[in-house]
């Protein structure tokens, strides 16, 4: 019950992503709702090897619901995954006498949450952040609608020049295992073609389309590639040594990872917040909060990294007959 419970830690860790400053207030709001103290650790994991950690209070996280980034800053932590590491991690929660901790990332992030439950037995709850999408047991993850929509905006700038001077161009996007981004983008967007890592596509068939097209009339192309699938200016060089067309590349990069977050962005962050409050009351730990059909989805922290990666085959379909 809540009166189990004193203080609890929260940290965020691996790339950051707009919303999970919203997720932080939320926890903490609602832990201090229920009377706990809350501890923030910064710089994910290497905080907590670093004993870096600092009170969190209803001032501490006001205004910060619109804010893209981590209040709490983000860093990779190799210490954090040998054995040692992990024992050190485990000596600094004990110190500041913390009870659970709620962890805000990925894939990596998760695996290191699992592995202080698995090992250790210390009460541990993930929250979804990641642009990427790629974790299994929930719809969407923190930070990936905004993402998405930075992305749209920069490449409808692009493809005002592409029309106004007649050339290919070739938008990679952020996704290294998963192609959710780019295919969201694409299809938003009205992408000619799409090479994400599930469906790299045929070089040869796509200057084939582009020949054809050209043939007909048409004067630029706009490709989005995944930068998991390949890289933006390789895939440009190809695609004008096998054409014989100007092809132009451009790399997003982390431009997708910063902004204020959208509202859906904002909205799940404040729910799944709140769940992981809520799961650490119930005693329900190594777990990881998901939406799924909008509905709050719990799973174990195991079961969320084992997703398999689709690229969600109706759009891809869509983008081939649209285009």
């Amino acid at each position: 019950m809540a009166g189990s419970f004193r203080k609890i830690a929260v940290l965020t860790s691996g790339g950051d992503g707009p919303g999970m400053n919203a997720a932080i207030r939320a926890v903490v709001r609602c832990a201090l709702h229920h009377n706990m103290e809350v501890m923030g650790v910064m710089r994910g994991y290497q905080g907590l090897i670093d004993n870096d950690l600092i009170p969190l209070t209803h001032r501490t996280v006001s205004n910060i619901l619109s804010r893209g980034g981590t209040i709490l800053k983000t860093a990779r932590a190799p210490e954090f995954r040998e054995e040692s590491g992990m024992q050190k991690a485990m000596d600094v929660l004990k110190s500041h006498q913390i009870e659970a901790l709620i962890v805000i990332g990925g894939d990596g992030s998760y695996k290191g949450a699992n592995d202080l439950y698995r090992r250790f037995g210390f009460p541990v709850v993930g929250i979804p952040g990641t642009i990427d999408n790629d974790l299994y047991g929930t719809d969407q993850t923190i930070g990936c609608n905004t993402a998405i929509n930075t992305a749209l905006d920069a490449i409808d700038k692009v493809r005002d020049t592409a029309h106004s001077m007649e050339r290919i161009f070739v938008i990679e996007v952020m996704g290294n295992r998963s192609g959710y981004i780019a295919t969201e983008v694409a299809l938003a967007s009205g992408a000619d073609d799409l090479i994400v890592p599930e469906f790299r596509g045929n070089y040869e068939e796509m200057c084939v389309n582009i020949r054809n097209g050209v043939k007909q009339g048409k004067k630029s192309w706009m490709i989005v590639v995944s930068e998991g699938a390949g890289k933006a200016h390789v895939v440009a060089d190809t695609i004008t040594n096998i054409t014989g067309l100007e092809t132009r590349s451009v790399v997003l990069g982390h431009v997708q990872r910063g902004g204020n977050p959208c509202g859906a962005d904002r909205i799940l962050a404040t729910r799944l917040g709140v769940a992981a409050v809520d799961e650490i009351l119930k005693g329900n730990y190594g777990k990881a909060i998901g939406v799924m059909q909008n509905e709050i989805n719990i799973i174990d922290l195991s079961e969320a990294r084992k997703r398999v990666y689709d690229i969600y085959q109706d759009r891809y379909r869509l983008l081939k007959i649209l285009r």
